[in-house]
């Protein structure tokens, strides 16, 4: 009987793991399809010849946005929009702008943050921004968005 019960009980735990894996890989797939085809368009069109890293960002409208390097050797950005049309492709070198660690340090001498959840280069209706995500001293969370072009404070959402 008392295998019975340790066989039940390492089956139900086992079968727990394998759905909830199963779960987290369903829904991340969609977000990494998109990256890729975004990744292959970058480079089919020329804007770019090495990608570097690549994510989805989420503003007014949903944006892949796209590092790597052009036949100069250039870093640039580029943000291609979900519907992957080539005429809404924007692009930015990012020798032009703030980096993320300026944005970082900008929000730091601004606010009181306790953890930085995320920093992400985005693409909204005045160009490009910072979107900084982050837990203040209160335990609160907090969106603060910097202009990329000089840093330049755009949007904050605070004590959500």
């Amino acid at each position: 009987m008392k295998n019975w019960i340790i066989f039940g009980v390492t089956f139900s735990a086992s079968l727990v793991i394998v759905l909830i894996v199963g779960i987290l890989w369903i829904t991340a797939s969609p977000f990494l399809d998109v990256q890729k085809k975004a990744e292959q368009l970058a480079i089919s069109t020329d804007r770019l010849v090495e990608v570097e890293e690549s994510y989805v960002y989420n503003g007014k409208s949903p944006y892949v946005t796209v590092f790597g390097k052009d036949e100069d050797g250039e870093e640039k950005a580029l943000f291609i929009p979900i519907n992957m049309k080539e005429e809404f492709i924007q692009t930015v070198s990012i020798a032009d702008g703030v980096t993320a660690e300026q944005a970082l340090s900008a929000l730091n001498d601004e606010a009181s943050v306790k953890e930085i959840l995320h920093t992400k280069l985005g693409f909204e209706e005045v160009g490009a921004v910072w979107e900084i995500t982050y837990i203040n001293k209160q335990n609160t969370l907090n969106y603060e968005y910097i202009l990329f072009e000089d840093g330049q404070w755009w949007k904050r959402i605070l004590n959500l």
